[in-house]
């Protein structure tokens, strides 16, 4: 309804004509995806009660836990502060964060799919010659967006309502209006930028400032009182305090950002031709640096590789300055122990906690492989492959550029967070460099299974996406619900051994390397045979 105000107020209902059929083609092509993301996400919210009734099961440890939290700041910079002790509260305190963060990013992914790639592969344009108004893929977008984070809040209410209805609602409108407010954002970037990648990546950027102004709120106050914490989207669910007190006018924050973001961004779409951009993209040189397809390939993924690399280093300081207050914050929580141990290895508490937080960065490294393998999907559906190759470049050597990036770069996050863990914790440095690059061989074999997907169903690439997210989910919350050790295994991870504290076995590294190995070998050489997608 608003962003139909919106449009009327900018020419007529003429701008939004055709919007309907442009949702349900939205819909369509997010069949898949929409229903991933929005169930992984609710499972990971309604899974919580259980797992906090497991392991805080008394009102003592609840209690105990409230005041431990309120000596942590490393903690409290993870996870936020506590506000109540009530199964809700803390179900709101342990996940609502990374569930608003999922839904931003499920958000932000969804809008730009819809307008700034449909812009760059030139189908927006073919669309627009017919009976299509001015703001309707636009719309059309945000409406799929809305959809999408709709359901995810029906679930979340749906399945707390035990906890209490008025919570759960809360909790529910809050994760949905953080992924709302980061879906407008993601509207006014793709309208500034020119590349749909750029624009996902400058968007996710702000998400990734927003945790770390959140982060540093909350290690500074016990109440989420900080300025930093009221600056970040994040910080405003915190506040919302659900099951504890709501602060509904919280929620008209939440709201009148995403208006006013939304009313931006249709301004500046009414403003601007079909394909261009308020930032114009920046020539690079035809020869020197670029003399090589590997030297493109550096120069097109160095700033998602100069992020990353960055992200996992601070990771790694924060985590390991987490690992001091481990032990104090577990106490003598014998569930809480076991699922640190399951996760980490049986090698003394606080090697486990360790080996579980290094466990959790190689998960998110699987993420980064993906999205740098899959840029050679970016790279051929939008054309930019044919002229590469119609020079003296072979397939092979076009790919080997981007593969490097992808299984080399992986390789130096990964280091760079063992770097920054022994910055932060100050201990144990090589045994730490060492936990960090084994993850490297299940990171890898994420990233094969992206090559192979790419090489032999191109257009299936994006299901390397659903994968990954499957590892993730089995490795975060799998310890958590006590899932049998053979649904585990499934994972590459789960293969791995438990460092530091656990002993060294060569035979899964070796094995998972030489599985990584196949997987690259079988996608190329289904890359040669097969016809460039357009």
């Amino acid at each position: 309804m608003t962003a139909t105000s919106f449009a009327v107020r900018s020419g007529g209902s003429r701008q939004l004509a055709g919007t309907g059929t442009l949702l349900r083609f939205a819909l369509r092509r997010d069949r898949v995806m929409i229903p991933v993301w929005v169930a992984v996400n609710a499972l990971m919210v309604l899974s919580m009660p259980n797992t906090i009734k497991g392991l805080y099961g008394t009102a003592a440890e609840r209690a105990d836990l409230m005041r431990q939290m309120g000596t942590n700041s490393s903690l409290r910079a993870m996870v936020g502060p506590v506000f109540d002790d009530s199964l809700g509260a803390l179900t709101a305190w342990r996940i609502g964060v990374y569930a608003a963060a999922l839904a931003a990013v499920m958000s932000l992914l969804i809008v730009v799919r819809h307008t700034r790639d449909e812009e760059e592969s030139g189908r927006q344009e073919l669309v627009a010659s017919g009976m299509v108004g001015r703001r309707a893929p636009l719309t059309a977008a945000l409406l799929t967006a809305a959809v999408a984070d709709g359901i995810l809040a029906l679930l979340v209410v749906a399945g707390l309502a035990g906890q209490g209805t008025v919570g759960a609602l809360a909790l529910g409108l809050g994760v949905a209006g953080v992924g709302m407010v980061f879906a407008t954002m993601a509207a006014i970037v793709a309208q500034l930028t020119e590349s749909a990648r750029l624009a996902r990546g400058l968007t996710a950027a702000v998400l990734g400032a927003a945790f770390v102004l959140r982060a540093a709120g909350d290690s500074a106050t016990v109440d989420g009182s900080s300025v930093l914490t009221w600056v970040s989207p994040l910080g405003w669910l915190e506040n919302l305090r659900a099951f504890a007190g709501e602060r509904w006018w919280v929620l008209l924050l939440i709201a009148g950002a995403a208006v006013v973001q939304g009313a931006v961004a249709y301004e500046l779409a009414g403003r601007r031709d079909i394909g261009m951009s308020f930032l114009p993209t920046r020539p690079g040189p035809a020869a020197g640096r670029l003399a090589s397809a590997g030297a493109l390939a550096w120069r097109l993924q160095r700033g998602s590789v100069l992020g990353w690399s960055i992200g996992f280093f601070l990771a790694g300081v924060v985590y390991g300055g987490m690992t001091e207050g481990a032990a104090d914050l577990v106490g003598d929580n014998e569930q809480a122990r076991a699922i640190i141990e399951r996760m980490g290895g049986q090698a003394g508490l606080t090697d486990a906690f360790v080996s579980a937080m290094v466990g959790m960065l190689g998960l998110i490294a699987a993420l980064y492989v993906v999205a740098s393998v899959l840029r050679l999907s970016g790279e051929e559906t939008s054309g930019r492959a044919e002229p590469v190759l119609a020079a003296a470049v072979g397939r092979l050597r076009w790919a080997a550029g981007h593969l490097v990036i992808a299984f080399g770069g992986a390789a130096l996050i990964m280091l760079l967070a063992g770097v920054g863990f022994a910055v932060g914790y100050g201990e144990d440095v090589g045994a730490i460099l060492g936990a960090c690059l084994v993850q490297l061989p299940a990171v890898w074999v994420i990233g094969g299974a992206a090559v192979l997907l790419h090489g032999v169903l191109p257009r299936a690439a994006v299901a390397a996406w659903g994968v990954a997210g499957a590892v993730l989910l089995l490795g975060w919350v799998g310890p958590a619900l006590d899932v049998p050790q053979a649904v585990l295994d499934v994972s590459p991870f789960g293969h791995l051994p438990k460092l530091p504290g656990g002993g060294m076995s060569w035979a899964p590294v070796l094995v998972l390397t030489s599985v990584a190995v196949v997987l690259v070998s079988a996608g190329l050489a289904g890359l040669r045979r097969r016809d460039v997608t357009t």
